[in-house]
């Protein structure tokens, strides 16, 4: 028997660039609701966008991946991730877009 949760991790990401008014958090959540992934997206005061993710080790790393391209229209300068407590429960909640912060 095989502990499902041991595989399961939680990260947060600051991207930094032409992030916000390009439909970045939307194709985010597009894309980690395909993935299967938990979690959040939301856009910040400071033209940033925030992302907290949980699941599968390479689930999110699959989405990380993409959150250093974004959609077609965002110029990405930088991903800042950091690895945080999982939350209870697996891969947590469905993913949604927050308020911006």
């Amino acid at each position: 028997m095989t502990d499902d949760t041991a595989d399961v991790i939680r990260v947060h990401a600051v991207v930094t660039g032409l992030v916000q008014g390009v439909g970045f958090r939307y194709c985010t959540v597009d894309q980690a609701r395909r993935i299967g992934l938990g979690g959040w997206v939301r856009n910040r005061f400071d033209g940033s966008v925030e992302v907290e993710a949980q699941g599968s080790r390479a689930d999110v790393a699959r989405l990380l991946s993409w959150l250093k391209v974004g959609p077609q229209w965002a110029r990405v300068e930088h991903v800042d991730v950091r690895e945080i407590p999982a939350e209870r429960g697996g891969r947590g909640s469905a993913f949604r877009v927050q308020p911006d912060r």
